[in-house]
């Protein structure tokens, strides 16, 4: 019987020719991550272990990226406490404010830390990120952190999987983000409860390495364990360009199980937004209606890459942010926001009226600059629009993709791209 690509990753990890759905596996892990919230957690019941050190040193990253630069003084104790077991565990893989820092999401791969084949967990939901480089990565809680940095090995029950064909290629100002907002629209926010989406088809083609992190990231609002890609060409290129180390690529067998498949014609797509309060309450951006909008958020793990921000900026350029509108602009990485400046990206923000900032998960999770007050609303390129998740439980959190961030931004109502060219 047949597996399919996580199966497979999951397999070749737990020292098994194969696995079945359901099973409980022990495997081997190629990457531990955590970051300012949740890593001081993971530190706590690190000496539970009975381990002084942890399994690998190069193969534990640490980011603070959720409240840095810091905050507040609870901020700055966490970072703290990360800092100080990152140097006395001397971790090679730690990353703070500066020249190497970033959102995790954005920055692991951009240094080449997660290659195909790999297994990856992360304490944060979004570790799922890293399926777009055909690597198995999911999301885990603090303890389970601790127990991969001491042991290099945790435990996993295997996915089943929902087969996703992508066909054909999407329209001017149609990306990643519209693609999964579209996904989840249709299968909801636990269609794909503790199952892999697993990408294929001909349309994963006609998109592009960004687009398929968006995806990917997004799978946990579904529910899914995991979301994957297949490694074709691009994939391999990004990877040798980052130095990452030699990739391992699996492909779904023929007879693999699926539980169910969708086709999604990606030339019939729209740009799609996620109204308040669930990623799955979606609909074209088109049909929104008359939305006034206080703020909109550009970045994030979902939608900070540099394509991201060379779609807005190229709506934004030579237009003005509407006056009640406050537009912020978050690049994921510190080397995506040098690029922004070398491209002259982040003057076209400067001169439209936006806010630029340093890479920071910063108001996506509700941390700090741009808490939303009662009342307000906001349309944001970030992940989650659960009640209360960036403000006042008041408040209203549209998901978009940078172009229609950026077209609202300056109409200060929710509109499609075409309008402000």
């Amino acid at each position: 019987m047949g597996m399919t690509m996580s199966q497979k990753i999951l397999a070749a990890h737990a020292g098994v020719t194969e696995v079945r759905a359901g099973e409980l596996v022990m495997a081997k892990l190629d990457l531990v991550l955590g970051n300012d919230i949740t890593t001081p957690v993971a530190i706590g019941e690190f000496p539970k272990f009975g381990r002084e050190s942890v399994f690998d040193k190069d193969k534990v990253a640490l980011v603070p990226d959720h409240f840095a630069p810091n905050k507040d003084i609870k901020a700055a104790t966490q970072c703290a406490a990360m800092r100080s077991f990152a140097r006395s565990q001397d971790i090679t893989n730690y990353f703070e404010v500066g020249h190497d820092c970033g959102v995790e999401h954005a920055l692991l791969p951009e240094k080449g830390l997660v290659t195909a084949g790999d297994l990856v967990i992360g304490a944060d939901s979004h570790t799922c990120t890293y399926g777009a480089l055909g690597a198995f990565s999911t999301g885990i809680g603090s303890t389970d952190m601790a127990c991969g940095m001491a042991t290099g090995k945790t435990w996993f029950r295997v996915p089943t999987a929902i087969k996703v064909v992508l066909k054909g290629s999407p329209r001017h100002y149609v990306g990643g983000k519209d693609v999964i907002l579209h996904l989840i629209g249709m299968i909801g926010v636990d269609g794909a409860r503790y199952q892999s989406l697993e990408f294929t088809g001909d349309g994963v083609e006609a998109l592009s390495m960004d687009d398929r992190f968006t995806i990917a990231n997004m799978a946990i609002e579904a529910g899914a364990k995991n979301g994957i890609f297949p490694v074709d060409g691009l994939t391999r290129r990004y990877l040798c360009e980052r130095k990452a180390k030699e990739p391992v690529v699996v492909e779904a067998d023929p007879d693999a199980i699926y539980e169910r498949t969708i086709e999604i014609d990606l030339s019939k797509l729209e740009p799609t937004v996620a109204y308040p309060h669930l990623p799955e309450n979606t609909k074209p951006a088109a049909e929104a209606g008359d939305v006034k909008i206080d703020q909109v958020v550009i970045g994030s793990c979902t939608n900070g890459r540099i394509t991201d921000l060379r779609i807005a900026a190229s709506v934004m350029r030579g237009k003005k942010v509407a006056r009640d509108v406050r537009c912020i602009v978050i690049p994921a990485t510190q080397r995506i926001w040098l690029q922004a400046m070398e491209e002259g990206l982040l003057k076209t923000f400067a001169e439209a009226g936006c806010v630029v900032s340093t890479p920071t998960c910063g108001p996506c999770l509700g941390g700090y600059m741009g808490i939303l007050a009662k009342g307000e609303k906001c349309v944001a390129t970030t992940n989650r629009n659960f009640v209360g998740r960036m403000g006042h439980v008041e408040s209203e959190i549209y998901l978009a993709s940078p172009a229609v961030a950026a077209a609202s931004a300056i109409a200060g109502r929710i509109v499609v791209p075409e309008d402000y060219r």
